[in-house]
């Protein structure tokens, strides 16, 4: 079973004719693929700090992330520097707005981890400061 979409996503990622045979007519990742590639037109997902105290990547209130609907950082839209206690945080928001997208649900309608924090715990509990972020999909015409 080679869908068109199986095929695009397979030459893009290098898949081999063996790859694609592992897939089945009912698979439910072949219907992500397939629910991805219309929303990718239209969505990205933004991570906004919404607070940020003493972050020694100097993140501030208000600076953002924009990931394409992959998961993909856009980096001209994203602070230079990338802190992995931070960014780690968004990769349950990520799949869970991909696997509404895959059931054709509503993207923002997700309440779990909407909000994520870094993993260092802040000056007051042993470590050394923080940020929190809001996790939200926007229209392509929003990134900018």
């Amino acid at each position: 079973m080679t869908s068109n979409m199986l095929k695009r996503f397979g030459d893009r990622v290098g898949y081999t004719e063996a790859d694609l045979e592992q897939f089945r007519n009912d698979d439910p990742r072949v219907r992500l693929m397939e629910k991805i590639a219309a929303a990718a037109a239209r969505y990205s997902i933004e991570a906004m700090i919404v607070q940020a105290r003493h972050c020694n990547s100097g993140y501030k209130t208000g600076d953002r992330f924009v990931l394409d609907i992959d998961g993909n950082f856009i980096s001209k839209l994203c602070p230079k520097r990338l802190c992995v206690y931070a960014v780690s945080q968004l990769a349950v928001p990520v799949a869970l707005v991909n696997e509404r997208l895959s059931e054709g649900l509503a993207p923002n309608e997700f309440h779990f981890m909407r909000h994520v924090r870094c993993l260092d715990v802040g000056v007051e509990c042993s470590g050394y400061g923080g940020i929190m972020m809001k996790v939200s999909v926007i229209s392509r015409d929003q990134e900018a």
